[in-house]
């Protein structure tokens, strides 16, 4: 079930609201959290029953192991570390063959010619972030730094609908204290409003933005092995994938946010304006920020972090790049994509230390450097959009001009608009196509000042961008329940209905 559908947005949410409030009235909130545990798995089995049988013995044997773990820790830790790297390589070894079977797979039979039985394998939805989920639950047992929640606790942790699919990856002392608060189960206006808030510029992001600008993209990448596109097509398509993704995360993280929200739950921020980031580690403090917290909580400083000298310190920070990049994807793109972000970042650290050294070396402006940061970080992306090495590279080829500055096919367009005008261009392409390209286009430039000259949604709705303790910002924008931010929302809901005749899935619903 998609955020961005009707049977969600006019069926699922309001039941689930409904039924949450109604039973959030009794003195006993289990019936409340049950009913929301039962939603989720509603949510989650809408996609395949199959795999929520997965979900849930994952569930119970994590669950299970958890509590062995903190009922030994104090008198036997050496079993208690045993149990926990068990836990760790039985989640991971379960992620490894939904995820990366195929892949494996089709890279041993490339290298020895022997073929393995593994095309069948698919990939349940959200494995990724479950299993990241119930790791941290394990590693933070053994350590100390979780409590002994009930199963039914534990379960809505894992489950709870709004970060199930694609996060924000919300930790076990994050979300479960907050579903023993007796204040979440009664109806809050303020809070509704915020969520509704929050959900609707989302969902404006993905409908209006992020799915036209991407259609943008699709053609140039998914034919660059076979048509190699210009210079103008290669940026114009990484462009506007950069453009394109930047909104549909950006989207579903308000959505997440937003859905939390309207049931008195506080998740943390995920995303906040990464392309106004002066350097890669600035980037990789405002992009995805839950998923790098968790690598530098539980992979980078479990590899030992910077307390083993300079070498292992950037031999780690590579590794857990490299990890996060094969995390998004099953292919070597994505693995080049970690690489590059992990090369850039031991440039950055080692320009930093530069600096440090130099006080009088010469600093890079702030715009230059955001422009510097934009730029690699575009080209990375060049492999995170390719669905292979090859489209990457004729993608990098036109970028350079390798490749001419246009393509045949554009070159005959742009002829024929000289010659004939725009009634020579729809006679090839036809109308709608040259009017679908032209609003795309238009959407982009406006896109482009969103990303540079707007508030982020939490700065709208929140009055901050990333830090709760932080000083309120644009006061002028500021959200406020009243009748314009009402009128505001369902104009918002209405237009997105009249789009949703073509759903397409969150670009994070594949990871």
């Amino acid at each position: 079930m998609l955020f961005n559908s009707h049977v969600f947005i006019l069926l699922f949410l309001p039941l689930t609201l409904a039924g949450f409030f109604l039973l959030g009235r009794l003195k006993d909130m289990r019936p409340a959290r049950l009913w929301l545990l039962t939603a989720s798995l509603i949510f989650y089995g809408w996609w395949s029953l199959t795999y929520l049988g997965l979900l849930l013995g994952s569930m119970l044997a994590n669950y299970a192991l958890g509590r062995r773990i903190g009922a030994v820790r104090a008198s036997a830790p050496g079993q208690a570390r045993a149990l926990m790297l068990l836990g760790v390589a039985a989640n991971v070894g379960l992620l490894a063959w939904y995820k990366y079977a195929i892949f494996i797979t089709d890279n041993v039979a490339a290298l020895t010619g022997l073929d393995f039985a593994a095309g069948g394998v698919v990939l349940p939805l959200a494995i990724s972030f479950y299993t990241f989920l119930q790791i941290a639950y394990l590693v933070d047992t053994r350590n100390g730094r979780a409590e002994h929640y009930s199963f039914l606790d534990y379960t809505l942790f894992v489950t709870f609908f709004p970060h199930l699919i694609a996060g924000p990856i919300v930790h076990h002392h994050e979300l479960i204290p907050q579903f023993q608060r007796p204040a979440i189960y009664r109806f809050q206006p303020g809070e509704v409003a915020a969520g509704i808030a929050f959900f609707a510029i989302g969902l404006v992001k993905k409908l209006v933005i992020a799915d036209p600008v991407g259609a943008l993209a699709t053609p140039v990448f998914q034919d660059a092995a076979a048509v190699p596109p210009g210079l103008l097509e290669a940026w114009l398509g990484t462009v506007a994938f950069s453009v394109g993704l930047y909104f549909d995360f950006s989207a579903y993280s308000d959505m997440a946010i937003g859905l939390a929200r309207m049931f008195g739950v506080h998740f943390p921020y995920n995303f906040n304006a990464p392309y106004k980031a002066t350097s890669i580690i600035d980037f990789w403090r405002r992009w995805h920020m839950t998923l790098s917290h968790f690598l530098r909580d539980y992979v980078y400083i479990a590899m030992g972090g910077s307390r083993c000298g300079t070498l292992r310190r950037h031999a780690n920070l590579m590794a857990t790049m490299l990890l996060g990049g094969l995390w998004h994807g099953a292919g070597w793109t994505f693995v080049i994509w970690g690489g590059l972000h992990g090369a850039y970042l031991l440039v950055n650290h080692g320009w930093r230390s530069m600096a440090r050294e130099r006080p009088g070396l010469p600093r890079l402006s702030a715009p230059v450097a955001q422009g510097l940061t934009l730029l690699v970080v575009m080209v990375a992306w060049v492999f995170f959009a390719a669905p292979d090495l090859g489209a990457a590279l004729a993608v990098l080829a036109g970028m350079t001009g390798l490749n001419g500055i246009l393509q045949p096919g554009t070159a005959t367009l742009l002829s024929a608009a000289l010659q004939g005008g725009p009634g020579a261009v729809v006679a090839i392409t036809g109308g709608m196509a040259l009017l679908t390209g032209i609003l795309s286009l238009l959407i982009l430039g406006g896109a482009l000042l969103v990303i540079f000259l707007a508030p982020n949604t939490q700065e709208i709705v929140d009055g901050r961008t990333a830090a709760p303790e932080e000083a309120p910002r644009w006061p002028i924008l500021r959200f406020r329940p009243h009748a314009i931010s009402a009128c505001t929302a369902a104009a918002a809901f209405l237009l997105a209905l009249a789009l949703m005749a073509d759903v397409k899935e969150f670009v994070y619903f594949q990871f």
